[in-house]
């Protein structure tokens, strides 16, 4: 990789980084990510700040990139053991409260994707919300990403 692709690279990413805003709803932190590139499958993380005064739910998510996008949790079925399961309806976000979407908890599932989710380029993400509607997002896709980066303890 060039210098010069490179550069962009990094500044594409530090932009993507800012939260997005829409109507009290604050997304920050996204990004998405696939386990290879033949990959079926991918996810997408984030941060979502409910600053609307009231609470609210995201109860869908919409993309171009997957046929198929379900709102997914990770659960115990036995001893240890853990499974994706989706989300039935939805996740509540309290007023003023904060959701942390993060690999091994609640996620955006991404199924049958439409092409391969490559290193640095971005997808476009509709979270759908109960009461503040439509928030069209935009995703980095990190596949180098580790498990504990961007991870907040609060």
């Amino acid at each position: 990789m060039s210098f010069r692709t490179s550069l962009f690279a990094a500044a594409a990413a530090t932009l993507f980084t800012l939260p997005a805003f829409a109507d009290g709803i604050m997304v920050m932190d996204p990004y998405a990510r696939a386990a290879s590139p033949a990959a079926k499958s991918g996810a997408a993380f984030m941060m979502i700040r409910n600053e609307t005064g009231q609470d609210d739910t995201l109860i869908a998510a919409q993309t171009d990139v997957a046929a198929r996008v379900e709102l997914h949790t990770h659960v115990e079925v036995s001893d240890g053991v853990m499974q994706m399961t989706e989300i039935e309806g939805g996740i509540t976000l309290p007023a003023g409260g904060t959701h942390h979407m993060m690999r091994g908890g609640d996620h955006v599932m991404l199924m049958g994707l439409t092409g391969p989710l490559e290193q640095d380029s971005t997808i476009d993400v509709t979270l759908v919300f109960e009461k503040a509607g439509e928030v069209v997002i935009t995703i980095p896709v990190d596949n180098e990403r580790k498990p504990e980066a961007g991870a907040h303890s609060h």
